[in-house]
C-alpha cells in the first residue's frame, strides 16, 4: 500500500500540468483582446465631442448655440414690445354693411357709415358701422379703452359728429375688483348693447332706441364682489359739456347679478336733470288739473328733471337664449302736448322680449316683441318732445290733418322682429330681420308727407365682420 500512494500522486500532478498550461493561454488571448477593446474606446471617446452642459442634454453644439441666439432674440423682442407700449394691447374690430328696405319711406338702400343728415330713428340706428378697439391693461391693473366709430358711434350724436364712442380709464383702488371708472361711456341700459356683434338682429328694440340715454361722461365707481358686478356714478347726460346755467350731473347706476354659468339679471337708473327740447319758457303742469302744481322756470335752463328706470334678465342654456325687460320713464315738462305756454310731464314706460333658438351649430331664428305705453299729454319719450312721423311717435292725423284721437293723446307702439343668423365662418355671421311696427293710432308718415297710416313694414340684412 505504501509503493501505491506516491505512484498515483506523481499521475496526478502529470496530469493536471498541461490543463493548467492550456488554461493560462486562454486567459492571455482573453487579456489581449480586452485590452484590444480598451484602446478601441479610448480613441472613439478622444474622437467624440465634448459632453454638453447641463440643461443641452440630447443638442449637438450647433443646436445648443442657435438655441441661445434665440433665447436672446426673444428677450430683446420682449423688452422692445414693452418699451413702444405693445404689452397688453389687444386690438379687435368689427364692421356691418347693411341693406334696409322700408316701405313707408319709400326707400331701399345699402346703409354703412352714413352721417350728416343722417336721422336716428330706428331703422337707421347703430347698425352699418364700422368699428376699432384698441384696449390696454398696464401691470398695475389700469385698464384704457379707446372705441372708434366713424359716423355711427355714440360721439356722431352726443358730441358734435365725433368718431369716438368710447374713451375711458379703469384705475384699480386698493384691490382689481374695486375701480374707478373714468370719460365718455356708452350706456348700459338693457339686454341689448350698441355695437352690431352682440345683438341677435339688426335692428334695435323700441326701447333701446327711446327709452334709453347715449353716453355718459363722468365718474363711476366700479365694483365687483361674488356674482355681483355694481356700478354707480355722477356724469353728464347724452353731452360731452353741460351749457351754461347746467351745472347738475346725473346719477347714474347699474347692478348684475350672474346667478349661475346661464342665467341672471340686472337693473340700472339715472335721476337728475336732462335736456328738454320743449322747454324753453313759460310754465309747466306738474298735473294739469292741479293750478297749485304750476312751476316756473328760467328760459336759460332748458334741462329738467328725468328719472329712468330698468330691469332685465336672461337665460341661455342649450339651444335656447331668451331676454326679456321692462322700463319706466318721466320727464318734468317734456310732453308733446302743451297750451296756453303750459308744458306737461312726459311718461311712458315699456316691455321687451327676445327669444333665439338654434337649429344648427350655424342657423340661428330669433323672434322679439316691444310695447311701449305713451298716451300721456300727447305722448313724448326720451329726447322726444315733438310728433315724429318716422318713428312713429306722437298724436295720430288723419287724411283731413285733424289729430285721430285730439291733441292732448299719444300713441302706444309696438313693433315684432323676426330674424335669422347664419354663421358663415368664425369671424363672419349674416343676419337678416323682418318687423312690423304698429301704433294705436295713425303715426307713420309716408314719403311725400301727405298720409298716415297705423303700421310700417321694414326688411334688413347685414353681414358681420369682426376679429
Amino acid at each position: 500500500m505504501k509503493s501505491f500512494a506516491p505512484t498515483a500522486c506523481a499521475l496526478a500532478l502529470a496530469a493536471a500540468f498541461p490543463a493548467v498550461a492550456q488554461s493560462n493561454e486562454d486567459l492571455l488571448k482573453e487579456l489581449r483582446a480586452l485590452r484590444d477593446r480598451v484602446q478601441q474606446l479610448e480613441q472613439k471617446l478622444q474622437a467624440a465631442p465634448a459632453a454638453p452642459a447641463p440643461g443641452q442634454w440630447g443638442m449637438t453644439p450647433e443646436q445648443a448655440r442657435e438655441l441661445n441666439r434665440i433665447a436672446v432674440k426673444t428677450e430683446s423682442l420682449q423688452d422692445n414690445f414693452a418699451d413702444q407700449g405693445f404689452k397688453g394691447l389687444k386690438i379687435t374690430g368689427q364692421m356691418d354693411p347693411t341693406y334696409i328696405w322700408n316701405k313707408r319711406q319709400n326707400n331701399a338702400s345699402f346703409v354703412f357709415l352714413n352721417n350728416g343728415d343722417a336721422r336716428y330713428t330706428y331703422d337707421n340706428s347703430y347698425f352699418g358701422m364700422l368699428v376699432i378697439d384698441f384696449e390696454k391693461e398696464t401691470e398695475s391693473g389700469t385698464k384704457w379703452k379707446l372705441t372708434l366709430a366713424p359716423e355711427r358711434g355714440t360721439g356722431a350724436l352726443v358730441n358734435s359728429g365725433s368718431i369716438v364712442h368710447e374713451a375711458s380709464v379703469s384705475i384699480p383702488l386698493g384691490d382689481l375688483q374695486t375701480r374707478l371708472w373714468l370719460g365718455q361711456i356708452p350706456d348700459w341700459t338693457g339686454y341689448e348693447i350698441t355695437l352690431p356683434a352682440g345683438n341677435k338682429l339688426i335692428t334695435h328694440n323700441l326701447l333701446f332706441d327711446f327709452m334709453a340715454p347715449t353716453a355718459y361722461t363722468g365718474a363711476v365707481m366700479d365694483m365687483k364682489s361674488g356674482k355681483w358686478w355694481t356700478r354707480v356714478g355722477l356724469a353728464n347726460f347724452n353731452t360731452a359739456r353741460e351749457t351754461p346755467g347746467n351745472k347738475e350731473p346725473v346719477l347714474i347706476y347699474r347692478v348684475d347679478y350672474s346667478k349661475g354659468e346661464f342665467d341672471g339679471f340686472g337693473f340700472s337708473g339715472l335721476h337728475g336733470k336732462a335736456y328738454n327740447d320743449a322747454a324753453t319758457s313759460g310754465t309747466y303742469l306738474t298735473d294739469p288739473l292741479d293750478p297749485s302744481t304750476e312751476t316756473g322756470f328760467d328760459s336759460a335752463g332748458r334741462n329738467t328733471a328725468i328719472h329712468l328706470i330698468e330691469f332685465d334678465a336672461y337665460y341661455i342654456r342649450g339651444d335656447w337664449s331668451l331676454f326679456g325687460q321692462v322700463s319706466y320713464g318721466q320727464q318734468k315738462a317734456a310732453a308733446i302736448f302743451n297750451s296756453d305756454g303750459q308744458l306737461r310731464d312726459a311718461r311712458w314706460w315699456g316691455l321687451s322680449a327676445t327669444a333665439a333658438y338654434k337649429f344648427t351649430p350655424r342657423l340661428e331664428g330669433v323672434v322679439r316683441a316691444d310695447y311701449i305705453e305713451n298716451k300721456r299729454n300727447g305722448g313724448g319719450l326720451l329726447g322726444y318732445s315733438f310728433d315724429d312721423g318716422i318713428n312713429g311717435i306722437g298724436r295720430g292725423v288723419l287724411a283731413d290733418g285733424s289729430y285721430a284721437k285730439g291733441e292732448a293723446v299719444g300713441t302706444n307702439r309696438t313693433a315684432l322682429s323676426f330674424g335669422l343668423n347664419y354663421r358663415v365662418n368664425e369671424n363672419a355671421t349674416f343676419k337678416a330681420e323682418y318687423r312690423l311696427d304698429s301704433a294705436s293710432q295713425p303715426v307713420f308718415v309716408n314719403d311725400t308727407g301727405t298720409s298716415y297710416s297705423k303700421t310700417n313694414h321694414l326688411l334688413g340684412a347685414s353681414m358681420v365682420v369682426s376679429f
